[in-house]
Order: C-alpha cells, then sequence, then structure tokens
C-alpha cells in the first residue's frame, strides 16, 4: 500500500506522464529510496534534499566494463546527462563538469557541479569508484565551502 501512495505522490507532486512512471516502476524506484524517506514521502512531509536521492543510483553502461574508472564513470554520466538528473530526483540542473576552482596556489576540478531549483543550492558530485573514505569526505567539504564562499549569492 505505502508503494502505491508513494507513486500517485510523485505522479501528482512531480506531474510526470505515463512513460515516466512506468520507468520508475520498473527501475524500483521505491525500494532505492530510503525507508524514512519513503515515509515522509507518503506524509507528505517536508522533504530534504538528501531524502530524495536513490540508492544505488543507476547508471546506463553501454560500454558493458564492469570495472570502470572514474574518469569513465564520469563519461557514462555525462552520456546520457538527463537520466543521471533524474535518478538523483527533481529540479537537478548540470552547471559543468570539471569545473576549475583555485585553492590557494593550485587548481582543482569538481567532477560535477549541479544546482537544484527545488532546494535552491549547489550540489557538489564527487566521483569515486572505490569505498568512501573520510578523505573524500574532507575533499566535499572544502569544495562546498569555496562554492558557498565564492560561486553561492544571497537571495
Amino acid at each position: 500500500m505505502m508503494k502505491l501512495k508513494y507513486y500517485i505522490f510523485i505522479v501528482l507532486n512531480n506531474n510526470i506522464d505515463v512513460r515516466t512512471l512506468q520507468r520508475k516502476i520498473k527501475n524500483r524506484e521505491y525500494w532505492r529510496i530510503n525507508e524514512e524517506s519513503r515515509k515522509r514521502l507518503v506524509k507528505n512531509e517536508k522533504l530534504e534534499l538528501i531524502d530524495t536521492v536513490k540508492n544505488p543510483i543507476l547508471i546506463k553502461n553501454a560500454v558493458g566494463v564492469e570495472d570502470i574508472s572514474e574518469r569513465m564513470l564520469q563519461k557514462l554520466i555525462l552520456e546520457d546527462i538527463p537520466s543521471f538528473l533524474d535518478e538523483l530526483g527533481e529540479g537537478y540542473c548540470f552547471i559543468k563538469n570539471e569545473y576549475k576552482i583555485k585553492l590557494g596556489n593550485t587548481y582543482n576540478f569538481i567532477d560535477l557541479l549541479l544546482f537544484n531549483i527545488k532546494y535552491n543550492c549547489y550540489v557538489v558530485v564527487e566521483l569515486k569508484v572505490t569505498e568512501l573514505k573520510k578523505e573524500h569526505i574532507g575533499q566535499i567539504d572544502i569544495y562546498m565551502n569555496y562554492i558557498d564562499e565564492n560561486i553561492k549569492t544571497v537571495n
């Protein structure tokens, strides 16, 4: 029953067509959102941006290679950016890949920089094909702080 309520909710709130709904059902979207977020969605409670991200995120792999590098993962995402943005949820816009920022005397590159219109925030995506480590989180924090201090404007 909750699954049916979930799909009714996303149809009504996101104005999706039958084909999009069929794709979401086929890709088991309901099961890829954490249980707490599903309950909040069905109860029509206010969601945070993180509540809308699916786990796992499905990325089309036309090359069929299982062992891929971060560069290959980025290429697969960029080949079908609309599908990737749909996987993330509503309101995502692609800004740039390899977004160049200067930290001190060196240049760094954010793998993907997105913006979410619905939540009015930038989203930093750092692609990793290994297990997440503390230093990865530190790197993302640095990138997010840079965006907040240098790119983000106050509304």
